[in-house]
């Protein structure tokens, strides 16, 4: 029978940047049936790590897993603490060509305007396709009122595995990174809400669900900041919260996150720049959506708009960014 601590050394090594509580619960996850639960595996790992106290720390002091010099500093023995450290998403820098696209709510995405952001993509050769936040509705999950009459689950999760399988067919080279906004954090919360006993089951998360790999799509949490070069990028529902909906979204953005940032979420394409006393411009875009236009929680009034962005990295950082409106059919 295999050594816990061998099978710990090994998850160490594959993991190595992870927190010890994280990897724990990755390992007990996948070794039920070798570790009786999830301190037993952390336990472990600290063995491995030198973090069980000096008696045992001169056994794996000359280890590869060893990590006492990085270890934080407690000279009043405070409790241990399970602080998340959050730290931005880095895309590489050979995603220097970016089409943003936004906001299709699957299956109600609005065909022609998706085609238009396609086709400009295609026109201009981007090398990496970013999609800023709920790609898919998940509408019968929602906390709100349902209708009967919309589509099922499976009908949208089988529209958008549709629509991820034929982006990859059109930018078959391309980088795909799907970064999740709040309509498609629904279905993990309807599984933590409804049926606790698998919400922790990889098999029923998005990533499997739709078969992510095939498509070669990388999937962010919704909580992750991403970074293009120096321009900063999130669905934008971490920043417009409550009842705080501006009548310009990236002025709101901007008084947010006082940083250069682009976000979608209000399906308002928009602009606000700003100077500081060095001289240095800060921007703050928000985009169109590429859905309906009149959805039904508001049928009859919206400042909703179709749109996309068309984002450039240079090798220092610095960016171009062009905002997109489609009106009538036609790019504006």
């Amino acid at each position: 029978m295999v050594k816990k601590s061998n099978i710990c050394r090994e998850y160490r090594k594959k993991y190595p940047d992870f927190p010890t509580l994280k990897l724990a619960r990755i390992v007990y996850a996948d070794n039920k049936l070798t570790f009786k639960d999830v301190e037993e595996c952390r336990t472990a790992l600290r063995y491995i790590e030198g973090k069980k106290g000096v008696k045992e720390r001169k056994y794996v002091n000359k280890s590869e897993f060893h990590m006492s010099q990085n270890r934080p500093k407690n000279p009043y023995n405070l409790p241990e603490s399970y602080e998340e450290e959050r730290k931005p998403y880095i895309l590489p820098v050979h995603c220097d060509n970016i089409l943003l696209i936004s906001d299709l709510h699957i299956p109600y995405h609005n065909i022609p305007a998706v085609t238009i952001a396609l086709d400009y993509g295609k026109a201009h050769k981007v090398n990496t396709i970013f999609i800023n936040g709920d790609l898919i509705d998940m509408h019968q999950v929602s906390r709100f009122e349902h209708d009967v009459k919309k589509r099922s689950i499976k009908q949208e999760f089988d529209a958008t595995k549709e629509f991820l399988k034929q982006l990859r067919k059109a930018f078959p080279k391309a980088s795909i990174y799907w970064l999740k906004g709040n309509h498609c954090v629904r279905w993990e919360k309807f599984l933590h809400a409804k049926v606790r006993e698998i919400w922790d089951d990889d098999y029923f998360y998005l990533e499997e669900r739709l078969q992510l790999n095939e498509v070669k799509v990388t999937i962010l949490d919704d909580k992750v900041l991403v970074k293009a070069g120096k321009l900063s990028i999130t669905h934008g529902h971490h920043i417009f919260k409550g009842v705080f909906t501006p009548v310009n979204p990236s002025r709101g953005a901007f008084l947010r996150a006082k940083q250069s940032l682009i976000v979608g979420h209000l399906h308002r394409p928009s602009h606000h720049p700003e100077t500081d006393l060095d001289g240095n411009i800060i921007s703050c875009w928000s985009t169109g959506c590429l859905c309906e236009l009149r959805a039904d929680y508001s049928p009859l009034v919206g400042n909703t708009m179709h749109g996309f962005a068309h984002i450039e990295i240079e090798k220092n950082g610095d960016y171009t960014v062009k905002n997109y409106s489609i009106i009538n059919g036609k790019l504006c």
